[in-house]
């Protein structure tokens, strides 16, 4: 224990691996606490000293960190380097992502993908990856690149992954095309798609215009209004940069509940530094799982209570959070989680426990339930409008918000959580100034490549000073 000029007590709050953020060699870390703040510390002998923040002290870290044992000297030595899964690997596979294109019709300032252009997969090729990946009745597939809908044949993709067996089938996307040609959309859910992740930063012009390079509100919004008509639920994935959207996570929640049950929830990702970066980024580019937990709280105006956001036992509890909700006719939310669950989406671990397998089939039938209530409203479902702050839609297609429903009765209750389901989660991406190996091995979100399956944020890392994608590990 050390004690800093300030008189604060500086402790050790454990020890891990991280890479050299400029070669990419594995290195000893660090994490450090000073007062509630705690960082990573971590050097190597080529390239010097980093120290980077991963805390901000806005909750107590330990109790939402739990206790868990460290990697050891000699594991997860393929996770982090894009061989593979490690034999140490803590967690089956959740979701795969597919890449099935390079190429965007977007040009954005933050993409994990970065800027590498390769010719697309044929679909022989793409059809021959999904049928060796897929266990029938199971797979969660996600579908990602680049923009997937600069694909025309992305309806035949879909069909073949239903046809193997893929369980649920998710789409990433930026959503011009979903906007643009309703007779795409007709087609992908005509194929099978079962929802999408609709890039979704925020309910300004002036915050896509910072991110994104072009005013993009009116076009997510005929995004979503196309998925609803034909039953594809959309999740809101919005990217947190500080000093651009961090003051709107409340109203893009609120924005959410307003279009429900088209909008399923929302699945915050606060900014990483990987695919198309400038430069190491300092303390105040960063924005930490704790101060996303805060904001959410703070800016709902009470919509979600401190207690309703719980570690997933998914992932890491570092990875991010999770809230189960209720949209109800007033626009309000019915929590379904609470603090003192230990596990908010996979149930207490048992003897077999498999978090990952459990995991997929809460959020698939929370992001793809619904199908009923977002087809009989689409008719009579408007817009956002300039009421009420210029982002509120009309009330559940049509049904009056003052029409009371009896929740006590069983059958309401799950009818209405089958249809009006709502969920708040995260992701809090790694990227090479905060890579741990300790989160990287509980990883359940990866991506097939050439056969193998790689945890996220290995499959992302981008070295600083060296834009080049998969980083390679000596």
């Amino acid at each position: 224990m050390m004690e800093k000029e300030s008189g604060v007590q500086e402790t050790t709050a454990g020890n891990t691996f991280s890479i050299c953020p400029v070669c990419g060699r594995r290195i000893a870390a660090k994490r450090v606490q000073t007062g509630r703040e705690v960082r990573m510390r971590k050097h190597c002998q080529a390239h010097g000293s980093f120290d980077t923040v991963l805390w901000r002290g806005l909750r107590d870290w330990q109790e939402w960190r739990g206790d868990i044992e460290p990697p050891g000297e000699g594991e997860c030595l393929r996770c982090g380097n894009c061989r593979g899964l490690c034999p140490e690997h803590k967690r089956s596979t959740c979701c795969t992502l597919l890449e099935v294109t390079s190429r965007c019709n977007m040009n954005c300032a933050f993409c994990f993908a970065g800027d590498c252009l390769e010719p697309d997969p044929s679909l022989e090729q793409v059809k021959a990856w999904i049928f060796d990946l897929t266990v029938p009745g199971k797979t969660f597939l996600q579908l990602s690149g680049g923009e997937p809908t600069v694909r025309d044949d992305l309806p035949d993709i879909v069909t073949f992954a239903k046809k193997c067996g893929c369980r649920y089938i998710q789409l990433n996307s930026n959503g011009l095309r979903l906007a643009e040609d309703e007779d795409y959309v007709r087609r992908l859910a005509e194929a099978g798609l079962s929802f999408v992740f609709l890039q979704f930063d925020g309910i300004t012009d002036e915050v896509y215009t910072a991110l994104r390079k072009r005013p993009l509100l009116s076009v997510k919004e005929r995004a979503i209004d196309n998925c609803g008509k034909y039953g594809i639920g959309v999740t809101l994935v919005p990217v947190i940069v500080p000093g651009v959207n961090e003051h709107q996570i409340g109203d893009i929640i609120r924005y959410g509940i307003r279009w429900s049950p088209v909008v399923r929830g929302v699945h915050f990702q606060p900014v990483s530094y990987f695919g198309r970066i400038p430069a190491l980024p300092e303390d105040q580019d960063r924005f930490t799982l704790d101060e996303l937990l805060d904001a959410v709280v703070r800016q709902s105006g009470g919509l979600v209570q401190e207690n309703n956001l719980i570690p997933s036992c998914c992932d890491h509890p570092m990875c991010g959070f999770h809230g189960d909700f209720v949209t109800l006719p007033d626009r309000t939310l019915m929590a379904l989680t609470a603090k003192r669950q230990t596990c908010g989406c996979c149930g207490p671990e048992e003897p077999g426990f498999d978090p990952a397998e459990k995991n997929r089939e809460f959020i698939g039938r929370r992001w793809n339930s619904g199908k009923e209530a977002l087809l009989a409203g689409a008719a009579s479902r408007s817009a956002p409008t300039e009421q009420d702050g210029g982002f509120t839609a009309s009330d559940e297609g049509g049904k009056d918000a003052s029409v009371k429903e009896d929740y006590t009765d069983m059958d309401v209750f799950l009818k209405r959580v089958r249809e009006y389901g709502f969920t708040l989660t995260s992701m809090d991406f790694q990227d090479a100034g905060n890579l741990d190996f300790e989160r990287l091995r509980q990883c359940s979100l990866h991506v097939y490549r050439r056969g193998r399956w790689i945890p996220f944020c290995a499959a992302y890392m981008t070295l600083f000073g060296d834009i080049s994608g998969c980083y390679n590990e000596t």
